[in-house]
């Protein structure tokens, strides 16, 4: 791999990364001030452009409240491309839904609702 093309672990974990901070409600700038960087030294961890360091990993988990493990991407779903999966989880909504059922502490209310919202897709 040459040096200028972009590891595909290093794009998924500043995807992740910037999914964590968006969740968390905390800017680039916010989140570069904690690890004593400019928020477009963070643009470039989330873009992949730049691989991010053990030390500075940990330090990103410590600051966003999620171990390392959170920072690397889950397995692809059945049928999904990483990249359609990254981009499903990158809008508003569905991190305002993802936040609200991880909320739920009920396992037969999450079933219920996963059930509805099929159904719905089903008939729209």
């Amino acid at each position: 791999m040459s040096s200028k093309q972009q590891d595909p672990l290093d794009i998924e974990v500043g995807r992740r990364v910037r999914s964590l901070r968006l969740e968390k409600g905390m800017s680039q700038e916010k989140l570069g001030n904690q690890l004593a960087l400019t928020f477009q030294q963070i643009q470039k961890y989330e873009n992949g452009t730049n691989r991010i360091g053990a030390a500075k990993l940990q330090r990103i988990a410590q600051i966003l409240g999620v171990s390392v493990s959170a920072l690397y991407p889950d397995p692809v779903p059945a049928g999904r491309t990483s990249q359609e999966v990254a981009e499903l989880i990158d809008t508003g909504s569905t991190l305002r839904l993802l936040r609200a059922y991880s909320r739920m502490r009920s396992p037969s209310l999450q079933r219920a609702l996963t059930t509805l919202v099929e159904e719905i897709a089903e008939k729209s």
